[in-house]
């Protein structure tokens, strides 16, 4: 089954409208499908708490609720804008401080999508009375007797988003359309010029909405300033050997594979006869505030644990234990095998070391193109 699953003038689909060009082309595309189509904006945040000269560059802005708002007037659709800046600060922003400031390294757009987007489409959905809920995600659902609802990914596979989507269950794949997953950046592109939708030519957004600059520890800096409750964690850098290398100011400086930044602790690294041109940030050690250096074959790992891990399909179905694996939305697909252990955690073994494993990042299944599901590097 593809992601039309029902065509008419009858059936009424909520569509979350960024005021991107992928979401817009998917309400126009299904306006001319002819379902009965309403859009809807989230306001997820104030962006004047974060962007001080606009917000350039960032998806969810207020520029982007008034490009919205003109494509449903031009393909003319009813159009809402939603208030989940609550949740979206409890939910995203707060969690996106506190795995940095606990030494992982977080993935904000697959939360905002599990706790935030979809969770407050289904409920306008209910309160509209409507069928389905859709967005313009590069992705695709299908359907079989044996596992019921499958997230495909998208047939674009410089842009498929079903890594996001991971968390997504059954229930809410069965009333889901994805109707650009079938497409190309280009095509999509086109339609959006066929249908004069206003944001044809506009760029794709590339930041995390609410970080200026993408400045992630300038961000959390400004946060530890304005709350009390969060308490900076500075401590030592070292080598995997333990020698001290230097001091930092806090371990949410960090991440997992960095060397940018880092001039100083490898000025005393040369000092100690150590290889300083082959160092990077290997592990953070939540526990004693260290950040530890190493080599690029120290960054190289064979085995990981992934926890909290949904299963968007029976895993006892699957034929094998054998998956793909992404452990960031980037990176290329690598083989591994996997084993539950008695705590609900993953245990993977890939075929080949994997670089930069990164607690805190999601880490999503896969067999050729569908998504099984995924989990939190732990």
């Amino acid at each position: 089954m593809s992601d039309t699953k029902a065509n008419n003038s009858k059936t009424r689909v909520v569509v979350a409208m960024s005021g991107g060009v992928d979401s817009s082309v998917a309400a126009a595309l299904l306006k001319e499908q002819g379902y009965d189509v309403v859009g809807m904006a989230l306001q997820v945040t104030d962006y004047s708490k974060y962007h001080k000269e606009g917000s350039k560059g960032t998806c969810c802005s207020l520029q982007d609720m008034d490009d919205a708002r003109r494509v449903a007037e031009a393909i003319k659709i009813p159009f809402y804008v939603v208030d989940t800046e609550k949740t979206f600060d409890a939910n995203v922003v707060d969690y996106f401080v506190s795995e940095y400031l606990d030494g992982r390294t977080p993935n904000p757009c697959v939360q905002c999508n599990t706790r935030v987007k979809f969770n407050a489409l289904y409920r306008k959905a209910m309160d509209l009375d409507a069928s389905y809920i859709a967005t313009g995600h590069f992705a695709r659902i299908e359907h079989d007797a044996l596992h019921g609802y499958r997230l495909i990914r998208g047939s674009d596979q410089r842009k498929d988003q079903s890594y996001f989507l991971f968390n997504l269950n059954q229930a809410q794949l069965a009333r889901t359309l994805f109707p650009v997953g079938h497409l190309v950046k280009d095509d999509v592109r086109e339609l959006a010029r066929k249908f004069g939708l206003p944001v044809a030519s506009k760029a794709e957004s590339q930041e995390i909405c609410f970080v200026p600059n993408n400045d992630y520890a300038k961000f959390i800096e400004d946060r530890l300033q304005q709350d009390a409750s969060l308490k900076r964690k500075d401590g030592f850098i070292v080598t995997t050997s333990g020698s001290i290398l230097g001091r930092h100011t806090g371990i949410h400086e960090f991440t997992i594979g960095q060397r940018k930044g880092l001039s100083q602790a490898l000025e005393q690294a040369q000092k100690l006869k150590l290889n300083h041109e082959d160092m990077f940030v290997v592990e953070i050690r939540a526990d004693k505030n260290l950040v530890v250096m190493g080599s690029a074959t120290d960054l190289k790992k064979e085995t990981c644990v992934v926890e909290r891990v949904n299963w968007i399909n029976d895993p006892s179905k699957l034929v094998n234990t054998k998956i793909e694996v992404k452990i960031r939305y980037r990176a290329e697909s690598a083989s591994a095998t996997f084993e539950k252990d008695s705590q609900d955690r993953y245990h993977l073994k890939f075929a080949t070391p994997q670089r930069a494993l990164t607690p805190g990042q999601a880490c999503v299944f896969f067999q050729d193109d569908w998504c099984l599901g995924g989990g939190w590097i732990s």
